[in-house]
């Protein structure tokens, strides 16, 4: 009776420790691994196993940022088990990580959070991060940009106006500078987001032209542009042209 009480305070419950087999993951890779449950000091009813992929972003208040948490998938694991006391059970699992969950650049985190429900118990939990890296295509994309004399300057995840996001509250944009080549004295910055899929990449870029000292265009964001395009495989070749052709064309 002691040890139940104890359990449902979360003293001798059952743990759980996720255990992947790799923390390093492209957008759209499988992402593999079992979780281990410990029974505790005595025998515990699981109701739900599952496991959460979570992300960062930030948001803006008042001219001051804070992080804010979002839950990018859930997944439930198991069905209701029981665990006896010391028991070790040990849960496979493979998922496929989404191609629209953000990168892990710049002050983006993303991780693992496994939880427990234990009916009238302290609920375990545990958590492993994450590094991910960009689709391909993105790489492309930033590869062109790069031989157009731009750098990326910051990668930032924040909290979006529902115009320009889509299942989540925030968009991650991508800034560059331009360093080098015909753009460095004609525009401050480009500005990218990217809506992932499996074989296509869809961009919303922002084109930021230098005011050349009319401060009112600024302020009426006339010295802006935007442009939505999308590019495959098959483009891969003439994007950096592409890229060229738009920018020339509103800068």
């Amino acid at each position: 009776m002691l040890n139940k009480m104890l359990s449902s305070i979360g003293i001798g419950a059952a743990k759980v420790d996720t255990q992947l087999y790799k923390t390093s993951y492209t957008v759209g890779e499988e992402l593999a691994g079992k979780i281990v449950v410990q029974g505790g000091k005595t025998e515990q009813q699981i109701d739900r196993l599952y496991l959460s992929l979570m992300a960062t972003y930030e948001v803006e208040k008042d001219d001051h940022k804070y992080t804010q948490k979002a839950e990018i998938e859930k997944y439930q694991l198991s069905e209701a088990f029981l665990i006896q006391p010391n028991e070790v059970k040990e849960i496979p699992f493979t998922f496929l990580l989404p191609y629209d969950v953000p990168i892990t650049q710049g002050r983006t985190r993303a991780w693992i959070q496994t939880g427990l429900d234990i009916k009238n118990a302290v609920d375990p939990q545990d958590q492993d991060y994450i590094d991910i890296n960009p689709h391909p295509l993105v790489v492309e994309f930033l590869q062109a940009v790069n031989q157009l004399g731009f750098r990326l300057r910051e990668v930032e995840c924040k909290k979006a106006p529902a115009a320009i996001r889509k299942r989540f509250p925030f968009v991650q944009e991508f800034e560059f500078k331009p360093i080098s080549g015909e753009f460095r004295s004609k525009l401050d910055e480009l500005e990218a987001i990217f809506y992932v899929s499996r074989d296509q990449i869809e961009v919303l870029l922002q084109i930021d032209r230098r005011a050349r000292g009319l401060g009112i265009f600024e302020a009426l964001g006339l010295d802006e542009s935007f442009v939505r395009f999308t590019y495959d495989h098959a483009d891969v070749p003439s994007l950096s042209g592409q890229l060229l052709s738009l920018i020339r064309q509103h800068s």
